[in-house]
Formats: structure tokens, C-alpha cells, sequence
């Protein structure tokens, strides 16, 4: 069973994920894990110029995705072991180590991606992040980001390190979406009867 936790910060995450790199990237590249959801937002895009991928990983099947739709991509990541891997994998593209609760940009993107990462943070930053890449969007920009259908925080092991994960459940994604003048244009329990929600969100204006 998952245990009660404050929340991991950005240095521990991106230890755990160092560690892990190497592996990740050997399951991960060949992988279709969630590619139905990119491409269905793909879809909702009526802009394919700009994107950004928030915990981009070692790149892969996300990045060759949207490479393949004509994206000219950013990505972020908190590990270095991640993203050297990634450098390696996908050298046109441009990475950078950052967190995100810190990372700001005068960018706007058409397309923003944050699949399976921002579940990380601990459950004070998930607002202020969303609400983040919200702004971050251009006029109808899609955005498309997975939580847990969930309140609360925990910890948990996966290939044999710890990591945090958190999340405030759907409606107060919804609800944060909304007043950021997002609209939700899809959402999926995905992998139910786990609590893995994604989403597809499009900013009006």
C-alpha cells in the first residue's frame, strides 16, 4: 500500500529518475503507451507550429510524434540522466533542465504535453502548474496532461525507486481549466479501474 508523504522536491525526483534512465528508455521507445490520446489531441489542433513537452523523459515515442506532425518542440525535464538520453535519441530537438514549478518562458504554444509528469509534484504546486501552462498556450492551443482520479498525496516504488505522486481529482482540473478559459474537449479514465485520468483541454482565447 501507498504511503502518507509531504511530497518529493524537484532534486529528489529528478536522483530517482537518474537512476532509472537507462531502463525507461529501453522500455519506452518502442512503446504506443498513451500515443491514441497525443494524436487524438493532435487532432483538436488547429496550429501545428509550436510545442512543449513537460517531462519529456529520454524523448521517444511522444517526441517522434509530434516531430512527425511537423512540431518544432521543446522539451523539460528535472533529470539530466533523462535528458542526455534524450539529446542522444533526438538531437534536432531542443531540451532543457528545468522544473516546472520554476521554469518560465515568454514562448506560447500550440500544443502543450505533460503526460504523466506533473503528477509528480507535490499537491501544493498542482494549481498554480496547470493554471501555468495554461497561460502558456496560444489562442486555441490544446493541452493535453494526465492526474489521478484523486484527492490527496502519496508515495510509491516503481522499478525500484520511490517517487511522489499527488493530484486534486477531476472536477478541480475542470475547474482550474475553466477559469483559465479552457475548455475540456476530452477526457478518459484510461487506464480504469486504476485512477489514471487524461485530458484534452483547449484554450478560447
Amino acid at each position: 500500500m501507498p504511503v502518507a508523504y509531504i511530497g518529493m522536491n524537484s532534486s529528489q525526483l529528478a536522483k530517482s529518475y537518474d537512476k532509472i534512465a537507462a531502463q525507461w528508455n529501453a522500455n519506452m521507445m518502442g512503446s504506443d503507451y498513451g500515443i491514441s490520446m497525443i494524436e487524438r489531441a493532435i487532432q483538436y489542433c488547429t496550429a501545428k507550429r509550436t510545442a512543449l513537452d513537460v517531462g519529456c523523459g529520454t524523448g521517444g515515442r511522444i517526441t517522434k510524434k509530434l516531430l512527425e506532425n511537423g512540431f518544432d518542440l521543446t522539451g523539460i525535464d528535472v533529470s539530466e540522466g533523462m535528458l542526455a538520453l534524450a539529446r542522444q535519441n533526438h538531437p534536432e530537438v531542443r531540451f532543457e533542465k528545468a522544473d516546472i514549478t520554476e521554469w518560465e518562458t515568454e514562448d506560447k504554444f500550440d500544443l502543450i504535453v505533460a503526460w504523466d509528469s506533473i503528477f509528480h509534484l507535490p499537491l501544493e504546486f498542482q494549481k498554480p502548474v496547470v493554471e501555468k501552462l495554461c497561460r502558456y498556450l496560444n489562442p486555441q492551443g490544446i493541452m493535453v496532461y494526465t492526474f489521478g482520479d484523486a484527492e490527496g498525496a502519496h508515495e510509491d516504488t516503481w522499478l525500484g525507486e520511490k517517487f511522489g505522486y499527488s493530484s486534486i481529482g477531476i472536477d478541480a482540473n475542470l475547474k482550474i481549466l475553466a477559469e483559465c478559459n479552457c475548455q475540456g474537449r476530452h477526457l478518459e479514465l484510461d487506464q480504469y479501474p486504476l485512477n489514471h485520468v487524461s485530458v484534452i483541454a483547449r484554450k478560447s482565447n
